[in-house]
């Protein structure tokens, strides 16, 4: 047997009495990052080519880690499928075996009902007209599915070998077994040979993009579009197809691919600067980074069809096991109607029906300007002419209402826009360039593929790389000013508005990535109020390493004590920063506030930044009301917290406990440790866990009012709340049941 490290907490091992080669933990662009390797290779064929690769997946105990889906295996398991053709008729790789699933049978339930999402989205027709759909269409939705199907819609049981982890040893072949060890720990045996793994990630540490993508600095324009992905789900050297819209300074997503916090971070936004996310469809390649985007202390808006929303929502409950209306408080849910524009806040939206196997919308924008409309096309996951000729005119259960909406969808997405971009990833269910040869678009961008464009189609339209922006409306406002402005008020709400604009009229300054910022020991000169990008505190001495968000101000507590700084700052990407003079600071603070007072929030504030719970993230006006619905208590040697009179959270600011659960030790907790996570769902009822102080010890007690409404927060809890458990051996699942 070997063990082949892909990326941190992931591996590959092949045991060849079995012939089994196990993917062990399935993270997002797991199979990018097995190309990059020269894991999966190409291999010569009569048909063509055709790949290695895995043919068994070991999955995560534990469905998240560091905020990152671990169990994404729909691209994994399409690799095996169909390139590696172990689906296929007659294909070599079609050797009579199913790719092999372990797992804990938990994990193994929710990943046939996330495959199952991920394949044919709504599943019957009483869900599809549940979205609001009329009988009519919904039932030529049906039929479509159907067809993309080939007329059967089948069950993952039938296509996967699934074997539970629960029991103990588990026979894999004569003299070859699986086991279960632990939390995320796991032994192979073949005859005498051992070998041991484990996807426990380090703390602080989450799964790295496959792409290397540098750093960019964006401007923040009226109405423009920035190309943050332009490859598929195979692509090991581009994201997967997205883009951002920037209108009126404000940032909205177009799908969220994986890794979609370090594309991000490249171009130099934070994800507290997101203000709204507008979804298409729930495929792995446009959805995988949905968690990544509840990293933030705000509810983001959420743009969506009923259809694409209910898909996107069944998807995610599937893959963490937890009932749909847990998702209700992530995000700011607002509904979109297909076929008309949409005005969200002066931009304009309309999401139109496209042919796929799960319910899709494309979508196009549009903004008032002189001269008319200036207008966007972002045509993600289409199909070719070709295939909706097939489906919507030559199927033989097709009719006049058939040929009425394939003239509906060809017209919407042949109309010229000033920007297209055009998923050509061909197939079934991905579209030809061939299509839009005549399209009068003025650009048109193509996209959604893993190779370079043809001869072709470099005569139909163009590539862009990463981070290349098209403006359609410029800016002249200073959008960057004016959202330091917003901040400002946001954390003084009663401070003078002349005073406000004293601290607008400080200079406005940039640092590039990996600048220092503000350096450990050397007396600070001005507090920094980051407005747009992300940067980093570290401090060595303590393992400290954190990011920080937009709306963080840096250098506040030295400002207000004269001291000079324990921890280093610096740039994590292109930041831009209100330079505040530390004696102008101090001066606005004593003509507006208690200065004792705030000075005591700040500490409290600083010493929240160094724990992992609240030290990503969080911007200073979010975290200066936490601080102000927090408590100090002590406790000495011996004390037990099991009953709580309200719901709330007990950080460790100093001292040394036990968690326990049914007298069995769960877990150490030191300072910067929390407990007490289940109350914050179930209030007194809920406390499985106890905690037992060894030493005297201080807690901060936060009420759990004031944690609901920071997603980054409250999934946090739900991490720990998890890995809690299971490390008990409990059941998850009456969690928010």
């Amino acid at each position: 047997m070997e063990k082949i490290e892909v990326s941190p907490g992931v591996y590959l091992v092949t045991i060849p009495k079995a012939g089994r080669s196990v993917l062990c933990g399935c993270p997002p662009d797991v199979t990018k990052h097995l190309m990059k390797r020269g894991l999966i290779h190409r291999k010569p064929w009569d048909g063509g080519l055709f790949e290695s690769g895995p043919d068994a997946i070991l999955l995560s105990d534990l469905p998240l880690q560091g905020g990152v889906f671990t169990n994404m295996a729909e691209f994994p398991i399409l690799q095996m499928f169909y390139r590696q053709g172990m689906i296929i008729p007659g294909h070599p790789g079609n050797t009579g075996r199913k790719p092999l699933i372990l797992g804990l049978s938990q994990q193994l339930r929710s990943l046939r009902d996330y495959l199952f999402r991920g394949t044919y989205g709504l599943g019957t027709l009483e869900e599809i007209q549940a979205c609001g759909v009329d009988d009519q269409l919904a039932r030529e939705l049906l039929r479509i599915k159907l067809a993309f199907s080939f007329e059967k819609i089948r069950k993952y049981d039938e296509l996967l070998e699934m074997v539970s982890l629960d029991g103990g040893q588990v026979e894999l072949a004569p003299g070859v077994t699986a086991q279960r060890l632990g939390m995320n720990r796991f032994r192979f045996t073949e005859d005498d040979q051992e070998l041991e793994v484990d996807l426990n990630l380090p703390a602080g540490q989450t799964y790295p993009a496959p792409v290397t993508l540098g750093f960019h600095r964006i401007q923040r324009h009226y109405f423009s579009v920035i190309h943050v992905g332009e490859g598929d789900g195979w692509d090991p050297h581009r994201p997967c197809m997205s883009s951002i819209v920037m209108f009126q300074g404000k940032i909205y997503l177009i799908d969220t691919g994986p890794n979609i916090l370090d594309s991000l971070t490249a171009l130099g936004i934070s994800v507290n600067e997101i203000h709204g996310i507008f979804q298409t469809h729930a495929h792995d390649d446009h959805f995988a980074g949905l968690t990544s985007l509840v990293r933030t202390d705000h509810r983001i808006a959420y743009f969506a069809t009923p259809m694409v929303r209910s898909t996107i929502m069944k998807k995610l409950a599937a893959i963490m096991g937890l009932p749909e209306k847990r998702f209700q408080r992530t995000f700011e849910f607002h509904d979109l109607k297909e076929g008309q524009w949409n005005n969200i806040d002066g931009l304009e939206v309309k999401p139109i029906l496209s042919i796929h196997p799960v319910e899709t919308t494309v979508l196009k924008f549009r903004s008032m300007w002189e001269g008319g409309y200036k207008t966007y096309a972002h045509l993600a996951d289409i199909a070719s002419w070709d295939v909706m000729k097939r489906m919507l005119l030559d199927h033989p259960k097709a009719d006049e209402f058939s040929r009425q909406l394939y003239e509906r969808i060809a017209g919407q997405l042949l109309k010229p826009a000033d920007i297209k971009k055009i998923d050509i990833g061909g197939g079934l269910i991905h579209g030809d360039a061939r299509d839009f040869s005549g399209d009068r678009s003025k650009k048109i961008i193509l996209a959604h593929m893993d190779r370079d464009l043809t001869t072709q189609e470099k005569e139909i339209g163009a590539n862009v790389s990463f981070g290349q922006e098209d403006v359609l409306i410029p800016a002249h406002s200073d959008y960057v000013r004016v959202q330091a402005g917003a901040y400002l008020r946001s954390y003084f709400p009663q401070a003078a508005r002349y005073d406000l604009h004293m601290l607008l009229n400080c200079p406005l300054v940039s640092f590039n990535s990996g600048v220092l910022i503000q350096r450990s020991g050397v007396q600070a000169k001005n507090v920094y109020l980051i407005v747009n990008g992300v940067a980093e505190v570290v401090q060595s001495s303590r393992e400290l390493d954190h990011m920080l968000s937009a709306g963080t101000l840096i250098g506040e507590l030295e400002a207000l004590g004269g001291e000079a700084p324990a921890q280093t700052y610096r740039a994590r990407s292109y930041v831009n920063a209100l330079a505040i003079p530390t004696e102008l600071y101090r001066l606005f603070i004593q003509r507006n506030a208690d200065l004792r007072s705030v000075t005591a929030s700040c500490e409290a504030m600083l010493f929240l930044q160094t724990t992992w719970l609240f030290g990503e993230m969080v911007s200073s006006p979010v975290m200066h009301r936490v601080v102000q619905a927090m408590e100090t208590r002590l406790y000495p040697p011996g004390d037990r917290i099991k009953n709580f009179d309200e719901s709330s959270l007990f950080l460790v600011k100093s001292g040394r406990g036990r968690v326990l659960m049914d007298d069995r030790e769960i877990e150490v907790l030191g300072p910067g440790d929390f407990f007490g996570e289940e109350s914050i769902f179930f209030g007194k009822t809920g406390s499985l866990f106890s905690l037992v102080l060894d030493e005297d010890s201080q807690l901060f007690v936060i009420k759990g009012s004031a944690l609901r409404d920071i997603p980054i927060i409250e999934w946090k809890i739900v991490e720990t709340y998890e890995r809690r458990l299971r490390a008990f051996g409990e059941s998850v699942s009456r969690i928010h049941s």
